[in-house]
């Protein structure tokens, strides 16, 4: 990991896994994965695989004693997550999950200025994530249950689970309604409605959809003295802004300060140089395999597992 280079490409269409090592001087391009993250030279492993095969090769390559940076939800199960969990620990690798949104500068920003006390006590998070679909989605492996562990609850909404535990503590309980309203030709749900208690009695409000038509995020906290509102993610999901309405005088009209944030979306890479830093410097990653078991949990509960 001394200049974090790439050095192997997997992929069952090795056409697809070829293209990509193109890019990179010395890479290959394999689609033996099995074989590949035992090599020698292979120090960390990205898993990034439709939901059903994450488990299986953060396992294969935590026990061959790489480390791993695996995509959320990391498993379908939480059952597979213990097994990683034992495996890692076991073999002094480090594991982080793939949860980006933690990192987009919004988001980032509005949790240091929760934490500074800039909205007083917490009082409850509502959060809506959601897109439209697209023509013949229901032929993708999101909505195949055997691939995806379910639907648009755990394709978006393992997201917004998350980040309530992220600023509110431990899921305690909670009530759900999932559904299928428009795509009716899956057999998953295209739209989760959750209400969560947290630690310290925080709540959440969440809700992520499959029949949003316009592409949409929003993340809201509000606390006894103010409220911090994210709007957007980027892209599709239009500019990202976070927006901090400061109630100084109660029934006055709030102070409100907007701050956007243009360019490319940086979440990534930000969340690639955390797990640089776990491996360097021996830490346990602030976002593990305990942090994904437990956002599995509540939809292990939802879907009735």
């Amino acid at each position: 990991l001394g200049d974090d280079d790439l050095v192997w490409v997997c992929d069952t269409d090795v056409n697809a896994a070829e293209d990509l090592a193109e890019q990179y001087l010395g890479c290959g391009a394999s689609p033996e994965w099995r074989k590949v993250v035992t090599i020698p030279q292979v120090e960390a492993v990205i898993v990034c695989t439709p939901h059903n095969m994450l488990a299986e090769v953060a396992l294969a390559a935590a026990n061959a004693g790489k480390h791993v940076l695996v995509e959320k939800p990391a498993a379908i199960s939480s059952v597979q997550l213990g097994r990683l969990l034992n495996v890692a620990t076991g073999n002094h690798v480090k594991v982080r999950v793939g949860y980006n949104l933690r990192y987009h500068r919004a988001i980032r920003q509005a949790y240091g200025s929760m934490k500074a006390g800039q909205i007083g006590n917490l009082m409850y998070v509502r959060g809506r994530y959601g897109h439209g679909g697209r023509p013949d989605m229901e032929k993708e492996w999101r909505c195949d249950p055997k691939q995806s562990g379910g639907g648009e609850l755990i394709d978006q909404g393992v997201h917004l689970i998350d980040l309530a535990r992220w600023f509110l503590g431990d899921v305690r309980g909670g009530s759900s309604y999932i559904g299928k309203f428009f795509w009716t030709a899956t057999t998953c749900e295209d739209n989760a409605f959750l209400w969560l208690s947290h630690e310290d009695w925080g709540r959440s409000h969440l809700h992520a959809s499959w029949t949003e038509w316009k592409n949409l995020f929003s993340f809201e906290i509000f606390g006894t003295t103010g409220a911090l509102k994210i709007e957007g993610l980027g892209g599709s999901y239009g500019t990202e802004r976070l927006i901090w309405h400061n109630q100084e005088v109660m029934g006055q009209p709030p102070a409100t300060t907007i701050w956007e944030f243009a360019g490319p979306d940086d979440s990534f890479e930000l969340e690639w140089r955390e797990f640089v830093r776990d491996i360097r410097e021996d830490r346990e990653p602030s976002l593990g395999i305990r942090d994904a078991q437990a956002v599995l949990r509540v939809v292990e509960e939802v879907y009735g597992k």
